[in-house]
């Protein structure tokens, strides 16, 4: 256990040795590092990153500096500059003040890099001036312009900084220059560069004195103060004072008006040069300053005086009238609001808005907008400094209101007092839904119209409904049936002020076309007659409501609805006393379209209706004449006999005319199918795909199956009549032999005919003698039995299949009236032989 315990304490004492010489950011492990924004410091050596805390997620920036850039210096120059830059952020670490650079992480190092961590920051005045060393193409600066209340306030801002740290923190800067001065993400000016600072040696309640070092022209030119900005008295007396910084702050001033953002002279590391420039100065030969304001040439002239107790007075400086202006007083009061009473406040926020209007966009996003919200804690505050939010989100696009404006908003639009947050909202509606995103909306900006709906203030009631229609599109469908349409029927019912009721309708009837049919049927038309009151401007305001259902082509009442609830409702109503003639005919004008919409949608769907029914009957009396012949269908119904009963039978045939002569007429269906119900549709429509079903269908007819004639089965019926009939033929050939004598009477029969009237009456009905009427009652007619006989083209036919004897022919019995007597009897007596009764007692 010892033994793990030694390796234990061995690594870790390790690894806390490396860290030291560990390649890369050592703030990496912190901080997520972004792009790179500018570059700062003596010689622009610091990298600035854009930089985010891991733990908070609170923006930053990252300050790095890489020892590599050191390469090509000596040993003693290198870990000279290298002690210069650690002691400058040490230094800087130590203090704190609004107009110098804060830093949120200490200085931290690596084997390639030191780093550390400030506020966010947008560049160095030297970038923003035009020196873009160590750094990459700035495209933030592309367009970037400082505005003269950009640098007025700015140079107020480094002289109030300057004025603390020689009286308070008894410090001398010495290195006053665009490189030292930080712009930070606002836009506010702060001092950096504490690389060459000296502190006071002198007791806390003595006059300050600084320590002089001479400058030393073997050393390298960065491991020094720059000689452009290095006050003259430090070559003419081997001294300075804060009185020094002064001058460098006039040579400041001259770089940041001249062209390119040079200063004064360059000297580099050229101190002769300098010594001749202090010289110059000393007797009164000063640079040209036409190029800085008219405003501002002699306080820069005075600071720039080669004796430093002629210089001017930083305090002095900042109370010149240059300085007087307007974007700048709003600055300065802003950055001192913390010490203001909510009076003092109300008093300058309400005068804002005019400032507001004159000021640069940036300066408004930048600048002032920071200090609005802080007031955001101060509820009190809130309805005076949101005017001037609505005013500079009124000049923004909608990404810089996303970023910088609306996460600032969202907890305000939870507040409800002061009640005057509400109605500042609502007055700014219609700004808030053109720039902030839909999500935001339903997440943020509905909730708070909920609301304003449950408020007691009737004004913020109605500005409220009267701005819902317009972002309608937004809401979903959930949260419309469930969050806004119930408190809007709530409210509508539960107010006593007949103004907030009727805005309710009229909010109402303007999301109808929002809304789908159903759930202005399932929750807006049930929800009308709940309605308590009957003023006229209510009875109005639900009558355009019910006018926007029906006439809506997307919507739409059925006649179910209006029969059984809309015109039922209206009708009282119409009859209100306190309505006007005018309001009366627009309501019975509704009414009376109403019952026509009600009489044409319910005749086309019984005129529909009976037509299918006919169609369905007609097929059903096709099919069965297929099977049965000789059909009737009904032609009444049983209900018309009743009505025909009560007197009503012309009105019945009246009826049955029209709907006749709609049919003929092929009536579209296409204008009355609006009217009619979704199940009602379905209905017809599946009436009128079975009746196509059975129009397609072939008609059922019986089949009869085919005869099955057995070959070995025996006949015993055809035999008999063979035999029969050859028995005949026998006794005819016999007489015909025997009676020669008829043969020479001269009639006009032949051998053919006499046989074949010897058998007619077995073959035809004309066989047998009418002449005797006897005979005709007693025999019957034979002739059903030429079925029984083969023939050719038809089958035999079974006894109950036979014809009767009313279907004998006239024309063979006034044959044989045209025969002689003598033939018949001749028959009669070869008939004789086998007679009919004979056969029939046999057959049976």
């Amino acid at each position: 256990m010892d033994v793990i315990n030694k390796l234990y304490s061995s690594v870790s004492n390790s690894v806390s040795q490396l860290s030291n010489v560990l390649p890369g950011n050592p703030l990496a492990r912190e901080y997520e590092i972004d792009k790179q924004v500018c570059s700062a410091g003596i010689g622009l050596l610091w990298r600035v990153f854009k930089g985010t805390k891991k733990s908070t997620k609170q923006e930053a920036a990252i300050f790095e500096f890489q020892k590599k850039q050191l390469d090509r210096f000596s040993k003693d120059d290198k870990e000279q500059l290298l002690e210069i830059l650690r002691r400058g952020v040490v230094q800087l670490t130590k203090i704190r003040h609004p107009h110098v650079l804060t830093v949120q992480h200490p200085l931290e190092e690596s084997r390639d890099s030191i780093a550390f961590a400030t506020e966010p920051v947008f560049a160095s005045l030297a970038n923003i001036l035009g020196n873009h060393h160590n750094m990459p193409h700035p495209n933030s600066l592309n367009s970037y312009k400082l505005h003269d209340v950009d640098t007025k306030y700015g140079l107020i801002q480094i002289c109030e900084g300057i004025q603390f740290l020689h009286s308070d923190v008894k410090l001398l800067h010495r290195n006053i220059c665009p490189e030292s001065i930080i712009v930070n993400q606002q836009g506010a000016w702060k001092i950096f560069g504490f690389d060459y600072c000296i502190l006071n040696q002198n007791p806390h309640d003595a006059k300050p004195s600084w320590p002089f070092n001479e400058y030393n022209s073997s050393w390298h030119a960065l491991s020094q103060p720059s000689l452009e900005y290095m006050a003259p008295e430090c070559a003419l007396i081997s001294n300075h004072s804060a009185e020094s910084d002064i001058y460098s702050l006039g040579v400041l001033i001259y770089s940041i008006y001249s062209n390119g953002g040079k200063p004064i002279k360059m000297f580099g590391k050229d101190y002769q040069s300098f010594r001749r420039h202090a010289t110059e100065l000393k007797q009164g030969k000063y640079p040209n300053l036409s190029s800085i304001p008219d405003g501002l040439q002699n306080e820069v002239k005075m600071m720039l005086n080669a004796t430093p107790e002629l210089r001017i007075n930083l305090h002095e400086f900042t109370k010149i009238p240059f300085f007087d202006d307007i974007g700048v007083k709003t600055l300065h009061y802003l950055d001192q609001l913390f010490q203001w009473d909510n009076l003092q406040k109300s008093k300058f926020y309400k005068g804002l808005p005019q400032v507001i209007q004159k000021l640069p966009h940036r300066i408004n996003v930048f600048r002032i907008l920071p200090c609005l919200v802080k007031e955001f804690v101060n509820p009190p505050m809130i309805p005076f400094v949101l005017p001037n939010i609505f005013l500079i989100s009124e000049n923004s696009n909608s990404q810089e209101f996303v970023k910088h404006i609306l996460c600032h908003l969202k907890p305000v639009m939870k507040i409800t007092e002061p009640i005057q947050v509400l109605h500042l909202f609502m007055t700014k509606m219609d700004l808030l839904l053109k720039l902030t995103p839909a999500e935001d909306v339903k997440t943020d900006v509905l909730p708070m119209l909920y609301r304003a709906l449950e408020s007691d203030a009737q004004q913020i009631q109605e500005l409220c409904l009267s701005i819902l229609p317009t972002f309608a599109s937004l809401v979903d469908y959930p949260s419309m049936k469930n969050a806004l349409l119930p408190r809007i029927k709530k409210l509508c019912v539960t107010t006593q002020l007949v103004s907030v009721r009727v805005n309710c309708l009229l909010c109402i009837g303007k999301l109808l076309e929002h809304l789908d049919k159903w759930l202005v049927m399932d929750e807006i038309i049930p929800f009308l007659p709940q309605i308590p009151s009957r003023e006229p401007a209510v009875l109005m305001a639900i009558l355009g409501i019910y006018k926007l259902a029906l006439t809506h082509s997307k919507l739409g009442l059925t006649k179910e609805s209006l029969a059984t609830k809309v015109i039922p409702f209206l009708v009282p109503l119409s009859i209100e006393n306190g309505l006007s003639l005018v309001q009366f005919n627009a309501m019975m004008v509704l009414v009376k379209d109403m019952i026509n919409r009600v009489e044409s949608e319910h005749r086309t769907k019984l005129e529909q209706l009976s037509s299918i029914q006919k169609e369905s009957n007609a097929l059903k009396f096709q099919a069965q004449n297929q099977l049965v012949p000789n059909a009737k269908s009904p032609s009444k119904n049983e209900s018309d006999d009743v009505f025909s009963n009560l007197g009503l039978e012309q009105f019945l045939n009246d009826l049955e005319e029209g709907a006749n002569e709609s049919t003929a007429s092929g009536m579209s269906m296409t204008s009355s199918a609006s009217g009619m119900s979704l199940q009602e549709k379905q209905r017809l429509t599946q009436q009128q795909e079975q009746n196509q079903r059975l129009q397609s269908q072939q008609a059922i007819t019986p089949k009869q199956a085919p005869l099955k004639i057995a070959n070995k089965a025996k006949d015993l019926t055809s035999s008999l009549l063979d035999n029969n009939l050859n028995q005949l033929k026998l006794t005819h050939s016999t007489s015909a032999n025997n009676n020669s004598w008829f043969n020479t009477t001269g009639n006009s029969w032949n051998a053919s005919t006499t046989q074949n009237n010897n058998f007619g009456s077995f073959q035809s009905p004309s066989a047998s003698p009418a002449s005797n009427p006897k005979e005709s009652k007693k025999n019957d007619d034979w002739g059903a039995f030429d079925d029984l006989l083969p023939n050719a083209k038809k089958e035999k036919l079974p006894l109950n299949q036979m014809k009767s004897s009313a279907s004998q022919p006239t024309g063979f019995v006034q044959s044989s009236k045209s025969n002689n007597s003598f033939g018949g009897m001749s028959n009669r007596k070869n008939n004789n032989e086998l007679s009919a009764d004979d056969i029939m007692e046999f057959l049976k």
